[in-house]
């Protein structure tokens, strides 16, 4: 195989591998793209072994995430992105093994955060309840 045909049959895997929206292995994943090994999961693309999200997008080993971004080893998620290791998280970026924290950014081992403020258990679910009703969550 000369250089010039291994460069060829490259471009030409590359190419098949960005037009092709098949979901392996994945069982009952419905409107999703390019899903591996999910299940249930709706509405999403690039995951990979997820379970029961829902538009979400490039997570990995996630459960139970909704509008989530590059997300991995997340469950119960709503509209997080770049998240590691981190539970019931809304509206948050960049967190490392966090939970029960809205609208937080960078933070890392912290539960019950608003804003990266801490509050206490009942202080937080009271705010963000209302917060998740107005801001419909």
């Amino acid at each position: 195989m000369t250089p010039s045909e291994f460069e060829t049959r490259l471009r030409e895997l590359m190419r098949a591998h960005v037009v092709s929206v098949e979901n392996a292995h994945s069982i009952e994943c419905q409107g999703c793209e390019k899903c591996l090994l999910c299940t249930f999961c709706r509405d999403s693309k690039s995951l990979t072994r997820c379970h029961y999200c829902t538009a979400s997008s490039n997570c990995t080993d996630c459960a139970h995430c909704r509008a989530c971004t590059s997300c991995l080893g997340c469950s119960h998620c709503i509209a997080s992105e770049g998240c590691t290791g981190s539970n019931y998280l809304v509206k948050c970026v960049g967190l490392s093994d966090c939970s029960y924290c809205f609208g937080c950014a960078g933070l890392s081992h912290k539960d019950f955060h608003i804003l990266n403020e801490p509050h206490g258990r009942k202080e937080y679910f009271a705010i963000t309840s209302k917060l998740a009703q107005s801001l419909r969550l």
